[in-house]
């Protein structure tokens, strides 16, 4: 039997397992995933070796690790610089990205956006901004701290932290879809960003995605009070993950199996 699992700190939460065994029950493919709690990034290689897995998904904190401890990266990835998906290849460990086009498949409902406003500049946000800006569309960078903003504006994306956005012109601009790319709702009621920074934000926006899913976070919560259409991360998780699964499982994912996947996605096991 092939073993999967998907590595992050906090993971007890993730319901990736239950998504994709669900997928791999319905191809009866011989695996089975489980939950990782990894505590240190820089292990990552390490223990996916040591416990004989055929391939992984990444989640918070250690996606940029991962890119860096992969011996091959592939695809936009490698602009991204950090990765949520490992595979195992003649005993090396390839990584791909599948956020990027999982969150583009997400946020389809949502209609045509032209501007976009990302909360964080984590793995996760670098990845929905690369994807976005493969779309031509326009992207800002809203993080607690500089320090994580050279990669963005490498990429030609304005950045800021909040001191520069209270300060800056663009705090009038009127974005059409405002993300959350933080843990902040996670495990606490913690609003990603300011709340007279957000309420100021949220007043303009027609849209609100919250990458963590499963509940509605306080940013979200906010965002339906300021009439915000909002929809949570359930969706590029699915979407991300029936990428991956093809990847695990080099399998082209039906209509059926997809929808197989996200059954065990809504069911209640954990």
């Amino acid at each position: 039997m092939k073993k999967f699992c998907i590595f992050g700190n906090p993971v007890a939460h993730s319901k990736s397992p239950q998504m994709q065994n669900a997928g791999f029950k319905y191809l009866n493919f011989n695996g089975f995933y489980e939950k990782h709690y990894l505590e240190n990034g820089d292990l990552i290689k390490e223990e996916f070796l040591e416990n004989s897995y055929s391939g992984a998904n990444i989640t918070v904190p250690h996606k940029e690790k991962a890119f860096q401890n992969a011996d091959i990266v592939k695809g936009i990835a490698q602009k991204i610089e950090a990765v949520n998906t490992y595979i195992l290849e003649d005993d090396k460990i390839v990584a791909y990205n599948t956020d990027a086009p999982g969150f583009l498949k997400a946020i389809e409902s949502f209609g045509k956006i032209s501007k976009v406003l990302i909360l964080g500049a984590g793995g996760t946000a670098k990845a929905i901004a690369l994807a976005l800006q493969e779309q031509n569309i326009d992207i800002t960078i809203l993080n607690r701290s500089n320090n994580k903003l050279n990669f963005f504006k490498n990429h030609n994306i304005k950045a800021f932290s909040f001191d520069d956005f209270e300060k800056d012109i663009f705090k009038n601009e009127k974005f059409d879809l405002v993300v959350n790319s933080t843990s902040a709702g996670l495990k606490d009621d913690f609003l990603p960003v300011p709340k007279e920074i957000l309420e100021n934000i949220l007043s303009k926006s027609s849209f609100a995605f919250d990458c963590i899913y499963g509940k509605i976070t306080p940013f979200l919560a906010l965002a339906k009070d300021l009439d915000n259409k909002i929809k949570d991360g359930e969706d590029m998780l699915l979407y991300q993950g029936v990428l991956a699964f093809e990847l695990f499982t080099n399998t082209k994912a039906s209509l059926s199996l997809i929808e197989a996947m996200r059954k065990g996605l809504k069911s209640n096991k954990n």
